[in-house]
């Protein structure tokens, strides 16, 4: 039987993220066999051992790995559980394993959003040095301006850093409605990195839908609906 890391074991069974799950242990969430573990570095036994978070047994699910395309509709966060109460990405999938959530969309932006039970997996898809594109379509108020897409192109300042060079065409300018659609391609993902590019460039974000992570999009997916991803699109996420 294969040892594997504790906080290894708590993401690939849906309790959290990696990083999160140092955390957790750190704090005496955790134990192993009865008792508390407060040190990074233990390894368990799965079909042995019992893992235990905040007093619950965690059941050994690492054999089957789910992973999830969804088309987020606006209002749902992209969490496991809100403390306010909030509907959740997760409560608009109907499957008996436990997801987290690849990465992050804010609660006002739709669009492609993964969800896995693999914590390796997880952890490549989000790590910024994996350089995974994600593309956005955002209408913005009013006219965008050549040189407005060029600063967004070469990066622009947001708070404390700039942003990383970027993918940016138009896709459309309506002068009669005062919009502007264009398309941004990043794979830095900061919080509200998008919205926060287009406010450095004097721009109002009046809506935000992440249309591709990767080569995946989801033009088939109605708002609120999921499918599984494929073999090779998984092993595209990875390569």
């Amino acid at each position: 039987m294969e040892e594997v890391r504790l906080q290894k074991f708590l993401s690939n069974n849906g309790v959290c993220s990696r990083r999160k799950a140092e955390e957790y242990i750190l704090d005496g969430k955790v134990e192993v066999n009865g008792e508390v573990i407060t040190r990074l570095g233990v390894k368990i036994i799965p079909e042995k051992d019992e893992i235990k978070f905040e007093g619950k047994v965690i059941e050994n699910k690492e054999n089957k790995k789910v992973y999830i395309l969804l088309n987020k509709p606006i209002g749902y966060v992209t969490t496991t559980k809100d403390q306010f109460n909030r509907e959740t990405v997760v409560d608009l999938i109907d499957i008996k394993e436990k997801v987290l959530p690849v990465g992050r969309l804010d609660m006002y932006t739709s669009g492609a959003i993964i969800l896995s039970n693999d914590g390796e997996f997880i952890y490549k898809v989000t790590h910024p040095k994996y350089e995974i594109e994600k593309t956005y379509n955002v209408t913005i108020k009013g006219k965008v301006e050549k040189e407005e897409i060029e600063k967004l192109k070469d990066g622009v300042e947001i708070e404390d850093y700039v942003s990383g060079k970027a993918k940016v065409r138009i896709l459309k300018i309506d002068d009669e409605k005062d919009i502007s659609r264009i398309e941004i391609t990043i794979h830095e993902g900061k919080n509200r990195e998008v919205r926060k590019m287009c406010n450095a460039i004097g721009k109002k974000v009046l809506a935000l839908h992440r249309a591709k992570i990767g080569n995946i999009d989801v033009k088939k997916l109605k708002l609120g609906e999921w499918r599984y991803l494929t073999q090779n699109e998984i092993n595209d996420l990875l390569k």
